[in-house]
């Protein structure tokens, strides 16, 4: 028996599960139409499959018509969710592992314009600044009606198979009673004490507990510590642990620190890439020290170490590992194995959480199988055939199908032109807060390595050299070059650098500097922070309602710190039409899509971010030599089947084009292309 403290069963009730790896509730927003059908399941069934002991399911299932989603979440007070709950619990437990769900009443945190149109219910009437709707005061008859939604709600989980339920507090209304900073009612359920701030989750607990008896498992997930002046304090979050304890009723504690009420308060919370891992394990550990209750905690903690240690030390009876296990469900399988390096990494590009706070679903930013557990496979299966592969480029898009294509045991040949792999991610880890985004390609490279892909560096590869390996397939992932024209201008802007050029050090920035961001995406405010930490006046400009929309909310937090404290403003609704040199000055001139007007203003540098264009000319140099001269069937790659379009006889070889060889898109696109064309071939 391993002596590994994360292969450790525990035994929480009467569950043994069998290791101390969990994936905490998270709402991936794959419902449709509220249930948790196929997709759903199967996402969860992988990583069950794979080892987990106890995969918690939906961030926020919904217990009450007035608790509307406001991300696609699943609707537990509808009676046919028990089937689909069915259907999943029982692929989870084929598999072994144990499944739960969290259960909660919004309260303020959703919009009154969602589902069935009810208003907001809180226990103030200060609207969430994250999703703006201003409710009404609870009254007796809500408080009512809510306690018995959760034990209904409660009854259908169980009825489905579910071996417990998690009550969530933080944040959502429960929370919203139990914070000073947010109770403003009188009564029994008012400010007065935590003792009756408290009191609707006790109310909530003893009727769910009524409802589904003494051998289903309860937990509450809570904040024990909001972090802000006027709001819940540690020793406070001590006290709110005890009195749960004292109930009798609950069977672990799952803890977290902060606030989750606008887009800083969530990034502290649940830290992205730069900020400092598992923040808030101290509080956790000192909870379990305070009560002796079986605790979880997931928060930013996306490596096997800090997982071990966290359940070595004490700390926690569970730990979460909810994004690593979106990068690599097959976690706690490899560590079994032994195989802890050829773990997918987490890099906390939070690509999963901003979709879904963008209406999105959830998906990771460099597994591509990742919720399309139906079309795309996590292991890939050999190839009846072995081939010859060449590749051009060792960007994400290039690196992702040499991975693929090795692991169906292909022969495969990359040509690069740089000295390194990598592509725009080089670019992007020069900025020190992104630099975990090398592990797409580091990860990416190991696994090339142990499979035997040729690489050749430095090399600019043409025609020739790729007839002369005499391939069966070719993919074209040459990446773009920056773009450096203007909307329908059809001509490069004279005068004017990229964004790429600021962030690379070509082109140091000037005193007084015009960012003009087409895009929207990361390197326009990349190149913003390297010129205001250089000194320059900087404007961010745009010709949209709201800059920077591509970055999304969670990942904007940094930016908005580093930025919002040097000469730094922004603009919208502003088109840059043309740039004219004006003795040592430039002279951009400016207009908007909303009428004629037209202005002009003077910079000393002018840098524009707008996407990337193709290098597509080896691809077009290839096309005619291809038997398919590059074409995709669409039904074929949407359906996840092979390519087999042979419109061109006399070619010798399928050529193919990923990620922004094609058009300018971003990671997971360019790891998408690759994954599901590469995976039949």
């Amino acid at each position: 028996m391993s002596k590994d403290p994360l292969l450790q069963p525990f035994k929480l009730k009467h569950l043994t599960l069998r290791n101390r790896i969990m994936t905490t509730s998270h709402e991936p927003a794959y419902p449709e139409d509220g249930m948790p059908k196929d997709r759903y399941a199967a996402y969860h069934a992988e990583r069950a499959k794979a080892g987990v002991a106890l995969t918690m399911t939906a961030g926020s299932a919904a217990v009450s018509k007035d608790s509307p989603p406001v991300f696609n979440n699943i609707l537990a007070y509808k009676d046919e969710v028990v089937p689909w709950i069915r259907n999943l619990t029982d692929q989870v437990h084929e598999h072994g592992a144990a499944v739960m769900i969290q259960l909660t009443h919004l309260g303020r945190r959703t919009g009154w314009n969602k589902g069935d149109w009810l208003p907001a219910v809180s226990s103030t009437r200060h609207r969430e600044p994250a999703h703006h709707a201003f409710p009404k005061l609870a009254e007796d008859w809500d408080i009512a009606r809510i306690i018995t939604d959760f034990a209904a709600a409660a009854e259908r989980m169980k009825e489905g198979g579910m071996d417990g339920i998690e009550i969530m507090t933080h944040g959502h209304l429960l929370d919203q009673f139990i914070s000073p900073l947010t109770n403003d009612l009188e009564g029994p359920f008012g400010a007065g004490s935590l003792e009756s701030r408290m009191k609707l989750t006790c109310d909530v607990i003893d009727a769910v507990r009524q409802r589904v008896g003494n051998d289903f498992v309860i937990g509450v997930r809570f904040g024990a510590d909001e972090a802000q002046k006027g709001g819940i304090t540690p020793e406070m979050g001590f006290e709110m642990a005890r009195i749960l304890q004292a109930t009798g009723q609950v069977d672990f504690f799952n803890v977290n620190r902060g606030r989750i009420h606008t887009d800083p308060a969530m990034t502290d919370m649940i830290p992205v890439q730069g900020m400092r891992s598992a923040p808030h394990l101290d509080l956790a550990g000192a909870v379990r020290a305070e009560t002796g209750m079986p605790t979880f905690h997931a928060s930013r903690i996306p490596d096997v170490a800090t997982a071990r240690h966290a359940v070595a030390e004490g700390l926690l009876d569970m730990v979460g590992m909810t994004r690593a296990h979106m990068a690599d469900p097959h976690v706690v399988k490899k560590i079994i194995e032994g195989r802890e390096n050829d773990i997918r990494p987490c890099v906390g590009a939070t690509y999963c959480l901003d979709r879904i706070y963008q209406a999105g679903d959830a998906l990771c930013i460099h597994n591509a199988a990742t919720g399309r557990e139906l079309t795309m496979p996590h292991e890939i299966a050999p190839a009846e055939t072995r081939k010859k592969i060449v590749i051009v480029g060792a960007g994400p898009a290039g690196l992702e199908a040499a991975r693929v294509a090795a692991e169906r045991g292909h022969h495969v040949t990359v040509f690069e032109a740089a000295a390194e792999p990598g592509g725009q991610i080089r670019l992007t880890v020069q900025n020190p807060r992104r630099a975990e985004m090398i592990g797409i390609i580091d990860w990416r490279m190991a696994q090339c390595a142990a499979r035997d892909v040729e690489f050749r560096f430095s090399t600019w590869a043409d025609a020739a050299d790729v007839t002369a390996l005499n391939p069966d397939a070719v993919i074209i992932a040459t990446g773009g070059m920056p773009n450096t024209g203007l909307f329908e201008t059809r001509r490069d802007i004279p005068h004017a650098v990229s964004a790429w050029d600021i962030i690379s050090g070509d082109v140091k920035p000037a005193a007084n500097v015009l960012i003009y961001d087409e895009t929207g995406d990361h390197p326009g405010l990349m190149a913003a922070e390297i010129a205001a930490n250089a000194g320059a006046a900087v404007e961010v400009m745009t010709p949209d309602r709201t800059f920077a929309p591509g970055i999304m909310a969670m990942n904007l937090v940094p930016y908005m710190r580093a930025l919002q404290d040097k000469d730094v403003t922004f603009t919208v609704t502003r088109r840059l039409l043309e740039v004219e040199r004006n003795g040592n000055k430039l002279t951009a001139v400016i207009g908007t899509d909303y009428s004629g007007h037209v202005y002009r203003a003077d910079y000393d540098q002018v840098v524009l971010n707008y996407g990337t264009l193709p290098l597509d000319d080896l691809y077009f140099d290839l096309k005619d030599l291809s038997s398919n001269r590059g074409e995709i069937d669409q039904d074929a790659l949407i359906a996840g089947n092979s390519q087999r379009i042979a419109s061109n006889p006399p070619g010798q070889f399928q050529l193919f084009r990923i990620g922004d060889a094609v058009s300018a898109r971003n990671t997971h696109a360019a790891v998408y292309d690759a994954l599901r064309l590469m995976k039949d071939i």
